[in-house]
């Protein structure tokens, strides 16, 4: 096949490891490329294609710059980004059709994030002892599609289990890199007729109704879970120029920071896709609630209303004061708006639980949220009500067919 796969390792710890995995590569036809990003010590029993002080010297600097850091964790914080830049720099020029990052808990992050930087669709696989249990994800993932492999034992030594799982890893790297091919999310003309649509298990059904009725229209729904990441990854995505326009049917990702869940969307959510000049209509979907762990959830808000939405998550009922603050927020993130805009807001309940006699139904705490953002939010931009459900499917037509005349109107 002769395209060439990047090994990211620390390889003053990792250089048995790093050299299987590159005599792996190569017997399946592949061209390894062996990057070290180890810091303190020299590599050992390997000679790297990339040598530490390369990837410092790529950004400028050298390895005894990091080494004089300070701390070893601002050592590390430098590498990672120097690691990354070498890494984006070298599939941009063409030198790697994909990469395998190995490490513990320390290579494994600061591989990972080298590995973040590739573009979707690029196969990156991350071995680590760290891929299981109570750790942390995001790390190891990011917004990107990362293949993560647990390597069940520590990476330290090469014995019947950990080879397993490297000869596994390296057969996935060589499948992906010799079929990757088919459809590509970077096709020229794609992003025409591509729009972006977020949802939840609360807005399923009518954000199905609105990939029906894009789909009737010649457009292609390409819908994000909005669980802290996907709407992060919609908006990375949105920001490398692949979509024609956005519905975001389902915003709670703006109400977990308040409280402390753990569907963060973090602080850009809601003003990337403006500020880009798309076209996009926004719905308040679920921003009445919060999802917590069921241990988890803070003291201080064990006694609003909560609703079991599966044996992992619990959802907490938002307050009327948040309510007022999220339509700050809205209003605050919307203003920055350089492309047409609408707001549809279904008045009959924003999320499964929140319907007459459900436990999250609060309609002045709703109507509060309302008459917020009629107040706030750019005069220009229309707010439109609707005496529908969040979920019900004929609201999620509507919100298609604002969003599909939206589109005539710009292409007039």
């Amino acid at each position: 096949m002769n395209a060439t796969v990047a090994v990211l390792a620390t390889l003053d710890t990792k250089g048995p490891e790093a050299a299987y995995l590159r005599d792996r590569i190569r017997e399946r036809g592949l061209t390894p490329l062996v990057v070290d990003c180890g810091i303190l010590g020299a590599p050992l029993d390997i000679e790297p294609d990339v040598s530490s002080e390369d990837v410092a010297r790529h950004s400028g600097a050298t390895l005894a710059d990091l080494r004089a850091a300070g701390t070893r964790g601002r050592a590390v914080a430098a590498m990672r980004v120097m690691l990354g830049d070498l890494v984006e720099h070298l599939h941009a020029q063409g030198g790697i059709a994909g990469a395998i990052g190995i490490g513990g808990a320390e290579g494994a992050v600061m591989t990972a994030s080298a590995l973040m930087r590739l573009p979707v669709g690029v196969p990156k696989i991350v071995i680590s002892p760290i891929a299981s249990g109570r750790h942390e994800f995001g790390p190891l993932v990011g917004t990107r599609d990362m293949m993560v492999v647990h390597s069940v034992v520590d990476i330290l030594g090469l014995n019947a289990i950990a080879c397993t799982v490297f000869d596994n890893a390296v057969a996935a790297m060589a499948g992906m890199v010799e079929h990757r091919g088919g459809r590509k999310i970077h096709e020229p003309g794609a992003a025409d007729r591509t729009v972006a649509v977020t949802m939840l298990g609360n807005t399923t059904r009518a954000v199905m109704a609105v990939k029906s009725c894009l789909e009737a229209a010649g457009l292609e729904a390409i819908v994000f879970h909005s669980n802290g990441v996907g709407g992060r990854a919609m908006e990375e995505l949105a920001r490398e120029g692949h979509f024609r326009g956005v519905i975001d049917f389902t915003t709670n990702e703006v109400t977990d920071p308040l409280v402390g869940g753990i569907h963060d969307g973090g602080p850009d959510r809601l003003r990337t896709v403006g500020e880009l000049g798309l076209p996009q209509v926004v719905v308040p979907g679920c921003i009445d609630f919060s999802v917590f762990e069921p241990s988890q959830i803070p003291q201080a808000l064990r006694d609003r209303p909560t609703y079991d939405h599966n044996p992992e998550f619990t959802l907490v009922r938002t307050s009327a004061r948040e309510m007022l603050l999220i339509a700050e927020i809205f209003a605050e993130r919307l203003a920055a708006a350089r492309g047409p805009v609408q707001v549809a807001i279904p008045t009959q309940g924003l999320s499964i639980p929140n319907q007459p006699d459900g436990p999250f139904w609060d309609p002045e705490a709703d109507a509060g949220f309302r008459r917020a953002l009629t107040d706030r939010l750019r005069p220009d931009i229309p707010i439109h009500t609707y005496p529908h459900h969040v979920n019900d499917p004929e609201f999620g037509r509507t919100v298609a067919g604002l969003f599909i005349a939206m589109l005539q109107e710009a292409d007039q």
